[in-house]
């Protein structure tokens, strides 16, 4: 099968390289040109316009993946891939769409007579080689279309992919399951600094880490992540304390909210991402400030 990836960031650039390995025809268009030489160099047929990429495709349908940030970014994309294509031609989004987004581009490329298909996908940077877990949303007839390009992309032909729903369902799962991530990262986040505080034990965590790592309850991909970043760096001291998100931990707690579903392990472990970032800190500022007025309890001054 043959297929254009638009949108060659380190993901993209990933799943087109896994597609190619696999024996598929991927033609792959970036914005920048060393971008495309990069792909061409491992067996991506290079285009430097989205005109270029679908001009390059031969076989019908004609699919389009898109692998470009959530939001206006991708409902550019979509629209002027759109304006190429036709009738029962396919688009797909296997970027961190909301789903509501993919819900009204479903209902933007049907009045076109073009497929849509949301695609969650989850695997990192470690995608290439262990393979990708793909949540899909759309019908059922287009999702056996693609069947080909979502059994090389996952782990194996039956295992790591799957229809979930309509269109929409593919990234409202998706959503569900970073927001599940959160809170995992989280947890694991602070049991290890429980044991980094507890100085008399003079605790290994990378010991630790790899330890858990079998027979333990909570051994999992993310714990052998935390071993991977314990080993390099034990301390962490080299890793700034900020961290990003993404906006689907934002999604989801919206969602509770409107669903009227408590959340609130994933809620307070966005919650806590927030205070990474919060360089000032006014809000325990104000804490020891209050605590120094009604009790006379010692502040601490910035120097």
């Amino acid at each position: 099968m043959e297929l254009a990836m638009v949108g060659l960031g380190k993901m993209g650039l990933n799943m087109a390289t896994r597609l190619a390995r696999g024996g598929h025809r991927v033609v792959g268009f970036a914005r920048t040109a060393a971008t495309v030489d990069e792909a061409e160099a491992l067996g991506i047929e290079g285009a430097h316009s989205l005109e270029e990429a679908i001009g390059k495709l031969k076989q019908s349908p004609r699919v389009v993946w898109v692998m470009v940030p959530s939001g206006k970014t991708t409902t550019e994309t979509i629209e002027k891939a759109a304006a190429l294509l036709g009738k029962g031609d396919i688009i797909v989004d296997g970027g961190n769409s909301n789903y509501k987004d993919s819900i009204r581009h479903a209902e933007m490329l049907e009045a076109q007579g073009i497929d849509f298909v949301d695609s969650g996908t989850s695997g990192g940077v470690w995608g290439l080689s262990e393979g990708y877990s793909l949540m899909i949303g759309g019908r059922p007839e287009v999702a056996e279309k693609m069947r080909p390009i979502f059994e090389t992309l996952a782990p194996a032909v039956n295992k790591g992919w799957g229809r979930v729903g309509p269109h929409g369902a593919g990234h409202f799962v998706k959503m569900i399951h970073n927001g599940i991530e959160y809170g995992m990262m989280q947890s694991f986040a602070e049991g290890f600094s429980l044991m980094k505080a507890k100085k008399d034990f003079g605790l290994d965590l990378a010991q630790i880490s790899h330890l858990w790592q079998d027979g333990s309850v909570v051994r999992s991909w993310l714990l052998d992540l935390a071993a991977n970043a314990l080993d390099a760096d034990a301390t962490l001291d080299t890793i700034k304390p900020w961290v990003a998100d993404s906006g689907e931990g934002r999604w989801t707690v919206f969602e509770s909210i409107d669903l009227d579903v408590p959340a609130p392990v994933i809620t307070l472990a966005l919650q806590m991402r927030f205070a990474s970032r919060d360089e000032e800190n006014f809000s325990a500022r104000m804490l020891a400030a209050l605590r120094n007025q009604f009790g006379g309890h010692a502040v601490k001054k910035d120097e």
